[in-house]
This record gives C-alpha cells, sequence and structure tokens, in this order.
C-alpha cells in the first residue's frame, strides 16, 4: 500500500515532452509509481483531472534571515515553489562575526529592502560560520527544500571588516577569503554568489562589498568552485561586469556561471539580446553560461524617503548620503543636483538603471496630503508633459510637496511584452528573478512560476504549457545540479503542484503585517493552485492555504555533476 496516491491527473512530468492522463503514487517521500490503476493508498485525492506537475524550483531568493523565523518561506510555498534558492547576489548573514552583525543587518535593509526591526526580532544568532548557519538551518526545520549559495559579501565583511566596502583586498586578504569559501563548498553551499550591480549599496550608499573585488579577487573565489569540482558561480551583473570576462570566469573555473539581471531595458532594449548572442558563443566554445531572466515587468512601489530605484544613477549619491536628514531635501531641491540628473539620463554607456523611458511607467498609487488625491492613478511622465515640465522637476517638486511620503510605483524593465517573450524562449535562459524574501514593502514576485503558466501560456500561448513546466522544474534543477528532484519519475522526490491551467495565475498585490515586530509586507494570493506537497508532504491545501504540516523540507547539500 502507497502513503499516497493522485488519481484522474494530468500528468504534466517537468521533461518539456505532452502532457499525459495518470496517476502518481508516493511512498517514502518518493514518486514511487506512474501510470494506471496503481491500486490502494493510506490517502488517494481526486485530481480532477488538474494538472500535476513538479513543484517549482525558485534559484533567486533572499530567504536567508526569514527561514530562521520562519520555516514556510512565505509566501513562496504556498505559491507552488517546492525549492528555494538562497544567497542570491552574495547578500547573506553568514559567515558573519558577531561584531559584524549589525553592519551586515543595515546593509541588507538598505540593498534589499528588508526590515530592519523584523530582522532584529527575528533571527536568532546561534550561529557564526557558514557551516553553522546550515547546520542551524537544517536543526529548525524548514517547509520546502533549500539550497544555500555562499556569499561574496559575507566573505569580505568577515575577512576585511569595516574596509571590506573600500579597498580591494591584498593577496594574503584573498587567500583568507577562499578558505572561507573552500569550506563552504564543503559543508554543502549550492555554489559562490557575488554582484556588482551598481545599484546594490548598503547603508548611506556605500557599495555592497563585493563591488570592491578585483579581477584578481573574482578569479581566485571562484577558482575554488573549480578545484572542488562543484557548484555554480552566480553573479548579479552591473555595466562593466561583460560576457567575455565571465567566460573568463567560467574557462577559469570549469564551473557554470548564472547570471542575473538580464531584462529588456527601455533606456537600451537590445542590450540584453546583444549579451545573450555574445552567450551563445561563449556555450559554442563550451563554456556554461546562463542568462537569469524574469517573465513580470521588473518594478516597485517606492517612495522618495527611500527611493531604491534611482540609486544606480552616479549624480543620485548626494542624495544616498544624506537620506533621513534635512539635508536630503535640500539636495533634492537643487538646481545643480537635478542638472546632474537630467545630464546622466542622456548620457549611453553609464551604469543607468533608470531611464527616461520609465516616466511613463511611474504611478501615483498613495498621497499623503488630501489636496493631491486627485493625482492618484496617474502617470508621472503624462503628468510632467501637462505641466510643460521636465519630469525631474515634476516628480521632486510632487515628492517635496507631500513630505516625502507619496507611494509611486515604476516598472523599470520588461515593460515590451513582445521582446520579453523573445527572451522567456531563450535557450540558454533560466526563469527565475523573483527576489522572493527581499524587498517586501516593495513588490512581491514570488508568483512568479503561476504567472508564466497562466500569463504566457495559457493567456498569451507564447510558450507551452509543458515548456513553462519544464523551465521551472527540471531546468533550473539541472543548471544548479539538484538531485532526483524537478521531474515526475520514478525515484525522484515527491515534490508537487497541483492546478488548475484554466485558472492559474497569481491574484492582485496586497499589503499585509506578518512580519516580526508587526512590519508590512507586499503580498499577492494563489490562483488555481489546488495543492503542494513536499517530499510527499502537503503543505498547500486546495484553498491555497498553508497546512500545519510539519517541517517535510530538505538542506540540500549533494550538487556535484548529474552525468
Amino acid at each position: 500500500m502507497y502513503d499516497l496516491v493522485i488519481k484522474n491527473a494530468n500528468i504534466i512530468d517537468g521533461s518539456g515532452g505532452p502532457s499525459f492522463a495518470g496517476e502518481l503514487a508516493v511512498q517514502n517521500g518518493r514518486i514511487a509509481a506512474l501510470g494506471d490503476n496503481l491500486g490502494s493508498a493510506k490517502e488517494t485525492i481526486d485530481a480532477e483531472e488538474f494538472s500535476l506537475a513538479p513543484g517549482i524550483i525558485d534559484l533567486h531568493t533572499h530567504f536567508d534571515a526569514q527561514l530562521t523565523w520562519d520555516p514556510y518561506a512565505t509566501p513562496s510555498n504556498r505559491l507552488g515553489v517546492t525549492t528555494v534558492v538562497i544567497g542570491n547576489c552574495g547578500f547573506t548573514i553568514a559567515p558573519c562575526k558577531p561584531e559584524h552583525r549589525d553592519r551586515t543587518l543595515r546593509n541588507l535593509t538598505h540593498v534589499e529592502g528588508m526590515s530592519l526591526d523584523a530582522m532584529k526580532a527575528g533571527i536568532d544568532w546561534d550561529f557564526v560560520t557558514f557551516a553553522d548557519y546550515l547546520n542551524s538551518l537544517e536543526k529548525r526545520g524548514m517547509v520546502p527544500n533549500v539550497a544555500a549559495f555562499c556569499g561574496h559579501s559575507s566573505v569580505r565583511t568577515w575577512v576585511l571588516g569595516d574596509e571590506a566596502s573600500d579597498r580591494a583586498a591584498t593577496k594574503s586578504e584573498v587567500a583568507e577569503m577562499k578558505k572561507l569559501v573552500r569550506e563552504a563548498m564543503d559543508a554543502g553551499a549550492c555554489g559562490f554568489a557575488s554582484s556588482t550591480l551598481e545599484q546594490h549599496n548598503g547603508e548611506n550608499g556605500v557599495p555592497m562589498p563585493s563591488r570592491l573585488a578585483d579581477d584578481h579577487e573574482m578569479m581566485e573565489l571562484t577558482g575554488v568552485l573549480g578545484e572542488v569540482g562543484k557548484g555554480t558561480f552566480m553573479l548579479t551583473k552591473g555595466m562593466t561586469s561583460t560576457i567575455p570576462w565571465l567566460e573568463s570566469i567560467a574557462a577559469h573555473s570549469g564551473r557554470p556561471v548564472m547570471i542575473a539581471a538580464m531584462f529588456v531595458d527601455p533606456g537600451n532594449p537590445e542590450r540584453v539580446f546583444d549579451e545573450n548572442a555574445q552567450i551563445s558563443e561563449a556555450r559554442g566554445r563550451g563554456r556554461e553560461l546562463w542568462s537569469q531572466v524574469g517573465c513580470f515587468p521588473l518594478g516597485m512601489e517606492f517612495t522618495l524617503g527611500h527611493p531604491y530605484p534611482l540609486e544606480a544613477l552616479i549624480a543620485w549619491h548626494p542624495a544616498i548620503e544624506a537620506e533621513g536628514s534635512e539635508e536630503f531635501k535640500k539636495i533634492l531641491r537643487d538646481t545643480s543636483f537635478r542638472q546632474g540628473l537630467k545630464d546622466e539620463m542622456q548620457t549611453t554607456g553609464v551604469p543607468n538603471r533608470f531611464s527616461s523611458k520609465n516616466w511613463d511607467h511611474m504611478t501615483i498609487m498613495e498621497v499623503h496630503k488630501a489636496e493631491h488625491r486627485k493625482f492618484i492613478g496617474k502617470k508621472v511622465g503624462h503628468l510632467a508633459r501637462d505641466s510643460g515640465e521636465d519630469p525631474w522637476d515634476w516628480f521632486l517638486d510632487f515628492g517635496l510637496a507631500d513630505e516625502l511620503k507619496t507611494l509611486f510605483d515604476v516598472r523599470l524593465f520588461n515593460v515590451d511584452e513582445e521582446r520579453v517573450a523573445d527572451l522567456l524562449r531563450y535557450e540558454y535562459g533560466a526563469i527565475a528573478l523573483s527576489d522572493a524574501g527581499a524587498h517586501l514593502s516593495f513588490l512581491c514576485d514570488a508568483g512568479f512560476g503561476l504567472h508564466l503558466m497562466g500569463h504566457w501560456a495559457r493567456d498569451k500561448e507564447k510558450i507551452s504549457l509543458e515548456k513553462a513546466v519544464e523551465a521551472l522544474t527540471s531546468r533550473p534543477a539541472d543548471i544548479y545540479r539538484i538531485k532526483d528532484r524537478g521531474r515526475l519519475v520514478e525515484g525522484a522526490w515527491a515534490d508537487l503542484m497541483l492546478f488548475d491551467p484554466n485558472t492559474v495565475a497569481r491574484g492582485n498585490k496586497e499589503r499585509v503585517n506578518d512580519l516580526p515586530t508587526g512590519a508590512s509586507r507586499i503580498d499577492t494570493p494563489a490562483i488555481g493552485l489546488k495543492g503542494v506537497w513536499v517530499n510527499g508532504v502537503r503543505t498547500v491545501n486546495d484553498n491555497w492555504n498553508l497546512q500545519d504540516c510539519g517541517k517535510p523540507g530538505q538542506l540540500l547539500r549533494d550538487f556535484v555533476d548529474l552525468s
């Protein structure tokens, strides 16, 4: 007798091949059989001809802190995700010496939009080293499966301390960092993650530590992956990190390189396609490079009090340094400061993640003063043109007049759906970039998988449902060498998702207050999701609610090549 049989299912096995009708049986957490009339079980579920697929593997999350107080990795598991990869961009909380904890959290508060009060209240610092952290997670338990990167910024802070964001490392310091990376890989890291993105700044606009690494440091630390013969190098790239340079890292280490932040940029829409062409050329030379792409328009809610989307602008840096002080408002009023922003907006070849094209995709969502309510729902670009003003002047004047409390929503990238469709079909693309666990007050893209299946496969018909499921399951499993997951085959772990393909989607945004200390976050509910199982244990019921399921997730530590 099986533990579980799901019958009358339309099975999409994750391979990309055609779906088929049948049953699936689970025994001891693994898939025991697929076929017809599989026999009796302790529990039998009638799928009612809904689609049964592997659970979603989310390659780009930031649950490092949250998992220490929330084993569900809210809201990801409730959105069909059964495996999360943490530590992306190199923004981790281990290794971390006690004297660096406050600095680490303050940087995360800024760069990843996490509540400082929530982290201080929620994190139980029962770890110091990376191995300690993994052991702590495993002891606490978790609902989804978890794989963890060793984070560059944490490694750099451990070795360089307060100078981690100020200077290049010496050769002896690089050797010490290299030892930490090796220890992390031995402990079970899935790879090494870093960032060179210009927008990745910590408290007071100080660059995140990884941005200070020189080529020698990057080659040495990524080279550890080649020395141990496993793991992936993940980089969120800035303007100076070229594909040929990343190919040289792949050649040196012999390991896969995952390149994040590959979007259709309205200010330079061909850049990502030119870079993907370079990736294809590198693949032809035997270098395993991957382009990590998103299936959403990337955007976020923000106020001028914390204007994250603007912080990659070089001319915005005086405002970053003054944020939270009275000097901040003086800077926003300064005509020379504004002129610098306008000039930079017209300059090509700079690390500009905000362009003149974005004004028409910036909406006023909420206002502080009653007299400004008439502007709710309107676009900043349209309002500026109607008033005959430069958008920068209108935007900053309005924000100041509303006491920096106006809530804006801006779509930065992936706003041209026809070009995004081309991106999603790229043969060396990995669909991810949910940023789940980060930017909680700005966005919630944890439902990217439901959006891919509902919007892109069903509504737009730009990809088949079977290929959408493959992109969410077996492809990420193969890229990161996650064994026995991502496919519905005998012997694989029973990470499952049951959904209605006619309705599957993510719901509308809503704000909830369920973080430690009551801090708020944006949430999006699942639509059409009928059930989620992790290692054979049901974690989400047919009302899209989490179940009291224990902690069935596994800490994943084995990432050797699958061949």
